[in-house]
């Protein structure tokens, strides 16, 4: 991964912005040396608005990701939308990354982590990881160094 080759990415919606989806990119783009571009469209529902034209549309943005994300904190209100989009994502063969709920210990939904090759919390570090093992099988193996003074 670098500037010239970003990992593309699709996170979930439902042609409408969340608040999940705009504090995803947040994360992203507060991570330093990642690069990453989105496939992802939530402005660009077709004219015609039939629920076939948006499925078509989903596709489309789909299919360029080597990963697709999916906010599990959507589910709840936008269910078909996100079955959808997973359904797709298997067919296409791509890689499913489940981000958990943002502040809350609720559960995923069981059609979320049945389909999900990786689920991850709500954590910089975690999703960026998470990203790159499912999106281009890196590991990162990073290490926390803890400065502490022993006392004496």
């Amino acid at each position: 991964m670098s500037q010239d080759n970003p990992i593309r990415v699709f996170a979930s919606h439902a042609f409408q912005e969340h608040d999940d989806y705009h504090r995803l990119f947040e994360y992203l783009e507060s991570t330093i040396n990642f690069f990453y571009t989105n496939s992802a469209e939530p402005g660009k529902a077709p004219e015609e608005g039939t629920p076939d034209a948006l499925k078509a549309e989903l596709r489309v943005q789909i299919e360029p990701a080597e990963v697709v994300i999916i906010l599990a904190g959507l589910y709840d209100e936008f269910r078909d939308w996100i079955d959808f989009t997973l359904s797709v994502a298997k067919d296409l063969e791509k890689p499913i990354l489940a981000i958990e709920f943002f502040g809350s210990q609720q559960e995923i939904a069981p059609e979320i982590t049945e389909l999900a090759d990786e689920v991850a919390p709500w954590n910089e570090r975690s999703i960026v990881d998470a990203i790159r093992r499912q999106a281009r099988h890196e590991e990162t193996q990073r290490w926390d160094v803890v400065e502490f003074d022993m006392p004496e």
